[in-house]
């Protein structure tokens, strides 16, 4: 069975992205506040759509610097108080401050303290402050300032920036980085801008955004995929005016920094008596787009990542979750790149499969090409017989062998049903491979079929209906890519 192809060079990625921070420190001299965009850690969107980029890439760059930086984690005070959820974990924004301090803290970063941005004395962000502290996390204020962006008069003066706490940093680079979007990351770096030169120290900023990639063009798959990543906050790829303007080079980057860029441009220029940069993408410090090796590759994976989704968004707009223009938007860049919901190939696997059983159905590819499919029966659901075929096709298993025994399965059936009050009797993706576990500690097939498991990594799975929550997030845990038919299972 061949592997997952490569599109993307990780080790050059690395050395590469850290040199040029390195570069960049040393141009502003004393500091350096890098705001970071995207995920630090669990980059998969990243690791998706340029295949061998590892989803902790810029941790493990920023591990290369870790002597000589220190990370600032900002959240702004009203997404405490309104309970804001990060997608893809299903966890909160505080929640998630907590555990980013955690992992950065526990592989040997430095995190010197958290900012409450448009902090209001709102009692959830004080209860969060407590609990901080209590950590022993350093705690600061920013506030709202009236006129923000435009009344640059009030911004950079003493009732404006002047009002916000001075972060202490220690460090040269001091990384700026946040649960999501809309959290204040660039405000606050140009809030310490302004305190540093009211201090007489020469600090800098530039903005570390692995997408849209810079140097690939407007409608390259890999940038069209980061627009149906964003379609809920409506950004858009565009190429840089500014850039063009000044250098005579084409450039991509998105509307909302080539928006705030004339009102950036003329704060640096209050607080710094000059601007650093002619434009967004000259802030930009960004290296991904010189480590991609094999288009081919990449275009197919972005390609694909458009399609999965267009299909979530199918799923979001069924549960009431998104409105019919986000769907439209995935509709418009599906054109763009070119591809059609037939291309994505479990697609047609599954519906023919749910056709012909006339239940709830699903199928999977791997990354050998072999398509396998699972059927709904008595005791499984469909995408818990899906994970045990493909486990047994992994493992060189034969078809017919029963890895589990139904005496096994006939226990949990009888729990959840007869104890727990759950209406469905069929055993979930999770039950199943505890079931399996267990059923591994006395059979041999079963053994080896566990062992297979890091195998289902980066396959691609459709299922005919949309699965409950449990599922969802067992498959985002395998790591396998999963989109579903916009329809409930009767």
């Amino acid at each position: 069975m061949s592997d997952m192809k490569i599109g993307f060079d990780n080790e050059k990625y690395l050395k590469m992205q850290s040199e040029h921070i390195r570069q960049r420190i040393a141009q502003f001299g004393d500091k350096l506040y890098l705001e970071f965009g995207g995920k630090l850690f669990d980059d998969f969107h990243a690791s998706r759509v340029l295949p061998g980029f590892k989803p902790d890439s810029k941790l493990q760059m920023l591990l290369q610097l870790k002597d000589e930086a220190e990370i600032v984690i900002v959240i702004n005070s009203d997404d405490i108080e309104k309970n804001k959820v990060r997608g893809d974990l299903g966890i909160t924004y505080d929640v998630d401050v907590i555990r980013l301090y955690n992992v950065f803290t526990k592989i040997g970063l430095y995190v010197s303290s958290v900012v409450l941005t448009r902090y209001d004395n709102q009692p959830t962000a004080d209860a969060f402050q407590s609990r901080l502290e209590a950590l022993g996390v350093k705690v600061y204020h920013h506030y709202s300032i009236k006129g923000y962006p435009s009344n640059l008069q009030h911004i950079i003066s003493e009732d404006g920036y002047g009002k916000n706490d001075y972060i202490e940093t220690s460090r040269r680079l001091v990384v700026i980085t946040a649960p999501g979007p809309g959290s204040g990351k660039m405000a606050t770096c140009l809030s310490q801008l302004y305190h540093e030169h009211e201090r007489g120290r020469n600090a800098g900023y530039a903005k570390f955004e692995t997408f849209p990639i810079w140097n690939l063009p407007l409608r390259h798959p890999v940038n069209i995929a980061y627009e149906a990543a964003t379609a809920d906050l409506n950004d858009v790829n565009m190429i840089d005016p500014f850039h063009l303007e000044a250098y005579g080079k084409t450039t991509v980057n998105y509307n909302r920094d080539v928006e705030i860029f004339p009102v950036l441009n003329a704060m640096f220029e209050k607080i710094l008596g000059q601007s650093p940069y002619k434009s967004p993408t000259d802030m930009g410090v960004n290296m991904a787009g010189n480590c991609i090796i094999d288009d081919e590759v990449t275009c197919k994976a972005a390609c694909d990542e458009v399609i999965r989704r267009y299909y979530t968004a199918l799923c979001d707009r069924r549960k009431g979750l998104i409105s019919e223009e986000e769907v439209m938007k995935l509709e418009l860049l599906m054109k763009q790149a070119n591809v059609t919901p037939e291309d994505r190939k479990v697609v047609a696997a599954a519906l023919a499969k749910e056709e012909a059983t006339g239940a709830p159905a699903a199928a999977m590819e791997l990354p050998d090409g072999t398509i396998l499919t699972g059927r709904t029966s008595e005791l499984l659901g469909a995408v818990s017989a899906l994970l045990l075929n493909a486990l047994k096709y992994f493992a060189g298993i034969d078809d017919d062998i029963l890895l589990m025994s139904p005496h096994v399965i006939e226990p949990i059936m009888d729990l959840k049903v007869n104890h727990l009050g759950n209406n469905n009797p069929r055993i979930h993706t999770d039950e199943t491979l505890l079931a399996l576990s267990i059923c591994a500690t006395t059979d041999e097939n079963a053994e080896k079929a566990m062992q297979q498991i890091s195998k289902l990594r980066g396959c691609e799975v459709h299922s005919t209906v949309i699965l409950s929550p449990v599922d969802e997030r067992i498959f985002k845990r395998l790591g396998i890519n999963l989109t579903c038919e916009p329809k409930y299972s009767r």
